[in-house]
């Protein structure tokens, strides 16, 4: 075991939750829950997707939401492009664009979510290396979609991931761009703790020198687990969404619950003495605050039973 002291929190609720919901929601509604999470302590939160508004069309505004957000200092706001023309929105935007590489380990996966097979999604991300270049803008992440399974293809064999990793690695240093590291995004929640151990053992042996965050969904309730077992081998980037928002639109089965819950993971790190620096408290505010919006019952637990604060406060 080593549990890393502190972790990174990248909030997705946002963009993830409203995406999937057929019920369309005001700008005004859409800043004020970035505003809201904003004053939590979370320092990311991804918060629109410049996605056709035909297929998504609760980003239909995306452009808007970016403009209408009371930005607070120290805190990242970004968005997420799936292709050249909607990094271009973004850059015109008032958001924090974050250079990223993102490719999709299944083949049939990445034609039914972007319109683009696997050698097109690079041909593209060399596109992306290029923009970022003439915009100033630093690489950070690659992250590999499906990296542990696909609703079309069934489980991704490991050597698979280790070959989009290989490619990824290899196009950041095409372009003499430093990598952070590489997110593995279990995207329709085929993973399980053995899973987790098994793909970060052979990333690690492979570039003991990259950090690695995961991209986890609870589809079939494994996300929790999930986590700690990344968090037992060190793992200290996380993305999760509020009140367990989100799901791919081309991913998730009628009914299926979303990303890894935000505050279920700050309650579980702080209990265990690893640091979040986010107010739970306040947190469970905003993901009761997204059930009332959403105006139905959202998948996160510590949002119903509440911290243990109380009980302390009792004793």
């Amino acid at each position: 075991m080593d549990f890393p002291k502190s972790i990174r929190i990248h909030e997705e609720g946002p963009r993830e939750g409203i995406q999937i919901e057929s019920r369309q929601f005001s700008v005004t509604e859409k800043a004020a829950l970035i505003e809201a999470l904003a004053d939590t302590g979370l320092k990311q939160i991804d918060c629109v997707s410049f996605v056709n508004p035909k297929r998504v069309p609760n980003m239909a505004d995306a452009d808007q939401v970016a403009r209408a957000i009371r930005k607070k200092p120290g805190v990242r706001y970004t968005g997420l492009w799936l292709n050249q023309k909607g990094l271009e929105r973004a850059l015109a935007l008032p958001l924090d664009v974050v250079g990223s590489i993102r490719v999709t380990a299944s083949e049939t996966f990445s034609i039914r979510n972007t319109g683009r097979d696997i050698a097109q999604t690079f041909d593209e991300q060399r596109l992306w290396m290029e923009t970022y270049r003439k915009h100033d803008v630093g690489l950070e992440w690659g992250y590999v979609m499906t990296a542990f399974g696909c609703n079309y293809e069934g489980e991704v064999p490991v050597a698979r991931v280790l070959e989009m990793i290989a490619r990824i690695v290899d196009l950041a240093a095409e372009f003499e761009q430093p990598l952070t590291g590489v997110y593995l995004a279990d995207t329709v929640g085929f993973a399980t703790p053995l899973d987790i151990e098994r793909r970060i053992g052979a990333v690690r042996e492979r570039w003991p020198e990259l950090k690695i965050g995961l991209h986890l969904h609870d589809t079939r309730g494994t996300g929790m687990p999930n986590v700690y077992a990344a968090l037992r081998m060190g793992v200290d980037q996380f993305d999760s969404s509020v009140a367990g928002l989100g799901g791919c639109p081309f991913a998730e089965h009628k009914g299926a619950a979303g990303n890894v819950c935000t505050e279920d993971i700050v309650f579980m790190c702080e209990e265990m003495g690893i640091a979040t620096g986010v107010d739970l408290e306040a947190l469970i505010d905003c993901a009761r605050r997204a059930e009332t919006m959403f105006g139905h019952v959202l998948p996160g637990k510590v949002m119903h039973a509440g911290s243990l604060a109380r009980f302390r406060e009792a004793a």
